[in-house]
């Protein structure tokens, strides 16, 4: 998954992937699983360690991993083509409800029959649901993977705000209460993944993305969502607009940053930074929602994929289930509950996540068919919205509609082709 905040580039592994990706020549080998993911950033070397172990099992079928850069345009292009399609991807939770309604993807049920422990008991509920449409499993999870909020020990203690820690749950009054503490280079929190943010204020308040399967942008949620997190901008708490929050994290002058699960790794390569990891912070003292999505292997509809293809699949499916502790060296939080419940992957921070079940049930993944279109907008205006930039209730207008429109476009195009 590629990421814009503290995402590493791998260098001589993701290049030759790259290069592989821009053919298809093993598209049809009855030999090789071809498998495509979007995974530009780290944590593509620890997938090709995940598939050279596989292959080092010696399969039946072995499997070539190929990091596709753009891969949903190149996915469109060879499902209208139908030729280089693809064994096996890794997609979004988000982009399941869409490909299943355009009746894209072929779902899991011969891989469950061939691999019986790939079953919904084995795996976190929310990412295991989440490829579930119509009581159809589509996608068998990889991970989920989370906005958190990290904190800087020693300036928690600095500035007497180690209590905000007592029970997991910072809120956004006790982050108001350092207003006038900190001096002028220093901020409370930043604003990392801040659309991530305000979706997570949606379900603290109670409220939805949608109403009746209609987007649910301008609403008084969300509008009481984006004052309550540009309450700490006008207090001087928040990161200056246009300032990379992230790296003033590890730099050491921002007590909260609200990145994800995956930066731990880079966060823990900074020299000095004393960090420690909590949940997203929220405006309700009784509930904190950090906002989620999830890796799903998928297989998108292809003639050419033989039953010794699919079996090949469970095969490595199977295997990731039981070996993805490697996979939480991205930072990541493996989906299966072998895992995530073994002894190794207490060693990881983001472990903290499935400590309880209070936790687990705060990683919120949204499966609304239309929610890309909604974060993308959301994405759009955020930051000039807690800015105090544009006015709130103009742009939530504009907002609901770019949804609305882009909407209406894609099932045009739809129809289009389906004709």
């Amino acid at each position: 998954m590629k990421k814009k905040l503290g995402a590493l580039i791998t260098g001589t592994a993701v290049a030759a992937s790259l290069l592989a990706g821009c053919g298809s020549s093993n598209a049809n080998d009855p030999n090789t699983i071809t498998f495509w993911t979007p995974l530009t950033g780290d944590d593509g070397a620890y997938m090709d360690n995940l598939v050279k172990e596989y292959n080092a099992t010696n399969p039946a079928i072995k499997v070539k991993h190929v990091v596709t850069s753009d891969m949903y345009t190149k996915i469109s292009t060879v499902l209208s083509s139908g030729k280089g399609v693809p064994d096996l991807a890794i997609i979004h939770a988000d982009r399941v409800p869409g490909y299943v309604k355009q009746k894209q993807l072929e779902p899991m049920t011969t891989v469950m029959q061939a691999q019986p422990e790939l079953k919904e008991a084995n795996y976190l509920p929310q990412a295991w649901g989440a490829g579930n449409i119509d009581g159809t499993q589509y996608t068998i999870p990889l991970d989920i993977h989370s906005n958190v909020m990290y904190y800087n020990k020693d300036l928690l203690k600095k500035y007497g705000a180690e209590s905000f820690l007592d029970d997991n749950n910072v809120t956004i009054d006790e982050i108001l209460s350092l207003k006038g503490k900190l001096p002028a280079d220093e901020y409370a929190v930043n604003d990392a993944l801040v659309g991530w943010v305000l979706l997570g204020q949606i379900q603290n308040l109670g409220g939805d993305i949608q109403q009746d399967g209609k987007p649910a942008v301008n609403t008084p949620v969300m509008k009481q969502a984006i004052e309550d997190i540009k309450k700490i901008n006008d207090a001087g708490l928040m990161t200056p607009f246009g300032e990379d929050g992230y790296l003033m994290f590890q730099s050491g002058k921002v007590l909260f940053s609200t990145d994800g699960t995956w930066s731990s790794t880079a966060h823990a390569k900074v020299e000095g930074l004393n960090f420690g990891v909590t949940n997203v912070y929220s405006a309700s003292a009784d509930k904190f929602t950090n906002r989620a999505s999830s890796h799903m292997f998928a297989m998108f509809n292809n003639e050419k994929r033989t039953d010794e293809k699919e079996k090949g699949v469970a095969a490595f499916l199977e295997f990731i289930r039981s070996h993805s502790v490697e996979w939480a060296k991205a930072g990541q939080i493996p989906a299966s509950k072998e895992v995530v419940e073994g002894a190794d992957f207490k060693n990881y921070m983001q472990s903290f996540f499935t400590s309880d079940e209070k936790e687990t049930k705060s990683l919120y993944i949204y499966t609304y068919e239309y929610y890309p279109y909604i974060a993308e907008t959301v994405d759009k205006y955020v930051g000039d919205l807690i800015r105090g930039n544009v006015p709130i209730d103009d742009t939530l207008q504009t907002m609901q509609k770019e949804v609305e429109d882009k909407i209406t476009e894609a099932n045009g195009a739809a129809a289009k082709s389906d004709k």
